[in-house]
């Protein structure tokens, strides 16, 4: 009796160690194939700070790795005599390769980079932790949103910019204390990945500004003058356009700092 009942546990750990096995096969090659995916169509730059040398040839290195460990798994799955694990063993790891199906199955959905929908506590308009001494050398024209945020916090006057010329791309922003002609050309911001992004924002005036999109993205040129935004604001650089042009997301959404 105690032969057999330990027979019918040894089978019941085969076929749940071999299930597992399958799982984790699939789990290792799908995730690497999703990764090369990411990689070929640029859409790893939705998650990661490809603009970062480490973090782009570290996201090309993960592929590989994980291509081969889910081919080995894979091959001494199909071996013949596959390695057995007592049934009460086995919850754990089941659930856990379950937990790591989770990121294939949320990679079939439509890949997206954050926008106006998904601005959390407002718009980050100061110049605290984005000063940078680079931002002097970029001619005004060619400055993203982040420039002219570092710009600010490098000079401490903003009547300085008072004239100068802007020409920046991002999506509106507005909150329920603007008024109708005014509201932010913000981008995402982000240092590592996606969970350290934030928004970043100029303030606007433009009569035309109830006609925009609340999350359209829109290409601004004009200049800048020092302006109280909103009651009680101190006074900071605004944009004053002369051009504001509905367009395209940019191919990359995010500013990386």
């Amino acid at each position: 009796m105690e032969i057999r009942d330990y027979t019918q546990q040894a089978n019941i750990g085969i076929k749940q160690n071999s299930w597992q096995n399958w799982l984790k096969s699939l789990v290792l090659l799908g995730t690497g194939l999703y990764m090369l995916v990411l990689l070929l169509t640029g859409n790893i730059g939705h998650y990661v700070n490809v603009a970062n040398p480490s973090i782009q040839w570290l996201s090309w290195l993960v592929v590989p790795l994980l291509l081969s460990l889910g081919g080995w798994s894979l091959w001494r799955t199909v071996k013949p005599a596959p390695t057995t694990i007592p049934a009460n063993q086995s919850r754990l790891t089941t659930t856990a390769l379950v937990i790591c199906t989770l990121p294939l199955i949320l990679g079939l959905l439509p890949s997206r980079p954050l926008g106006a929908d998904a601005v959390n506590g407002g718009v980050n308009i100061a110049p605290l932790g984005l000063t940078s001494a680079s931002s002097g050398d970029i001619a005004p024209e060619d400055r993203t949103v982040l420039d002219w945020l570092r710009e600010f916090g490098r000079l401490g006057d903003p009547t300085v910019l008072n004239g100068e010329t802007v020409d920046v791309i991002g999506f509106v922003y507005r909150e329920l204390d603007m008024a109708d002609d005014q509201f932010m050309v913000a981008r995402f911001t982000m240092s590592c990945c996606v969970a350290d992004a934030y928004a970043i924002g100029l303030p606007v005036i433009y009569d035309g500004a109830p006609d925009l999109a609340e999350g359209g993205w829109v290409h601004i040129q004009g200049t800048l003058q020092v302006g109280t935004f909103r009651p009680g604001d101190d006074p900071l650089p605004i944009i004053l356009p002369t051009l504001v042009e509905p367009t395209e997301e940019p191919d990359t959404a995010y500013l990386y700092s």
